[in-house]
């Protein structure tokens, strides 16, 4: 009897000498993780960097949003967490400390003892491949969280230029106005009741709607400055950004068949419903366990006896309820063929999304061709005749008054569509997941390498 404790220690340290060791998908995550963290500029790692200049390009403000964004920390602890979870689901459950007594009149026994609960290998490595598939899932969450930030600062960052743009020609188109009502002025001061106060009232009109226009403008540029502000992290209490000062330009695009292989291969929406099929498939692996049996082992040793007894206990469960088992394995498969078609179906909801997107680029690209090529050089040649005609006393100042203001109106026509246009190429580059800041490695669109 006294080799009986000796002889289950051992059998007891072979079992768990049997733990499910990480996979290389689980290793890969791990050091993904810390690579991205290290990068991440987290509270607890190192401080802040400042804000970019003002004269700084796009992507140092995207850079520095989502290094630093709440929401792209949040997103990395939820993958923390995710990849920290996949240690316990491979491990073997606790083990239990069991006490047991027999009592009258006095204690008879007193038998203090330790459980141990097993379940074979096989299982435990299907459940761990689940939450390793579960851990990419959240890494997809994170990295679509970094392409989202960094396209709400290109969003923001539109917005901005175009009102600080549009205030500047509202400017001006008050100017030109101001300008035209005071040669008005002067030829009605000339020439007496031989001229109409018509033109007069007109511009001022039209001076006061602009001066509306520009107030508008004015509270649009502050609302701008507020959402980039917050697009780059950074609360109403922090010191305010270099506010940009570039100008909208066009940026170009790959063509519709280019765009629509980037959108299949990098889609972050994609990659998160591919990954979440990889779990489902990991998952069914882990209904399909169900059958597989677990077992415990304990050893009790009653104390008081002499000499000592030990007694030792075994459980294993019966899975042999067939329906049951059966059920769970059409369930997770049911799962794996939902998040399947799921895959399928936004495949084709992006096709719409990005005919839609084009659309709106090209209809804005017709616009500006029309705006470049036609409206404005002709509208420059009116100004031009109208200039010469009053020089030559063969025409009015109102003319080159009007010329001068439709052009700018133009302009701002021109700006409007520019805008619209970039906020659809936006949408299109967080389709096709090039929204991040260059040369930053936060994202891969690779999965970690496979068992």
């Amino acid at each position: 009897m006294r080799y009986v404790l000796p002889v289950l220690t051992v059998i007891f340290m072979l079992l768990l000498s049997g733990c499910v060791s990480a996979s290389p998908k689980e290793q890969s995550a791990r050091e993904r993780l810390q690579q991205t963290g290290d990068l991440l500029q987290l509270p607890s790692s190192r401080p802040a960097q400042p804000a970019p200049d003002a004269d700084a390009p796009l992507t140092d403000y995207a850079r520095y949003a989502v290094l630093r964004h709440p929401a792209v920390i949040a997103a990395w602890h939820d993958w923390r967490a995710a990849v920290a979870a996949i240690a316990p689901a491979r491990a073997l459950p606790d083990p239990q400390l069991t006490f047991e007594a027999d009592i009258t009149d006095t204690l008879m026994t007193l038998m203090p003892g330790l459980m141990f609960d097993f379940m074979t290998p096989g299982k435990r490595t299907a459940m761990a491949a689940e939450m390793t598939a579960g851990s990419e899932v959240a890494y997809r969450n994170f990295a679509d969280t970094v392409l989202r930030t960094a396209a709400d600062v290109r969003r923001a960052w539109v917005e901005l230029a175009y009102a600080r743009e549009a205030g500047g020609l509202y400017q001006a188109a008050i100017g030109n106005l101001e300008q035209g009502l005071a040669l008005s002025n002067a030829r009605y001061t000339t020439t007496g009741m031989m001229a109409s106060l018509e033109p007069q009232v007109r511009l001022q009109n039209q001076i006061a709607e602009h001066h509306s226009h520009h107030q508008a403008i004015t509270d649009r540029i502050a609302a701008a400055r507020a959402r980039f502000k917050s697009a780059l992290g950074l609360l109403p209490t922090d010191p305010d950004p270099a506010w940009p000062d570039a100008a909208l330009t066009v940026t170009p695009l790959p063509s519709e068949e280019e765009l629509w292989q980037r959108t299949l291969a990098s889609n972050p929406g994609l990659a998160r419903m591919r990954a979440m099929v990889e779990m489902t498939v990991a998952s069914v692996a882990v209904a399909r366990k169900s059958g597989t049996p677990d077992f415990t082992l304990g050893l009790m040793t009653d104390v008081k006896a002499d000499p000592l007894m030990f007694r030792p206990t075994a459980t294993v469960s019966l899975p042999v309820w067939r329906e049951k088992i059966a059920a769970t394995i059409a369930a997770a498969e049911a799962r794996r063929d939902a998040a399947a078609a799921r895959v399928t179906a936004d495949q084709l909801t992006m096709a719409a999304e990005l005919a839609r997107m084009l659309y709106m680029v090209r209809e804005s690209d017709r616009m500006l061709t029309y705006i470049d090529n036609t409206a404005l050089p002709n509208l420059t040649r009116m100004s031009a005749i109208a200039e010469a005609g009053y020089q030559s006393g063969a025409g009015e100042a109102g003319m080159i008054t009007d010329a001068r203001h439709m052009a700018t109106l133009m302009r701002l026509e021109r700006l409007a569509a520019l805008r619209e246009r970039e906020t659809a190429v936006t949408d299109l580059l967080l389709m096709t997941a090039d929204a991040g800041p260059a040369g930053l490695p936060l994202l891969s669109n690779s999965a970690p390498t496979a068992n």
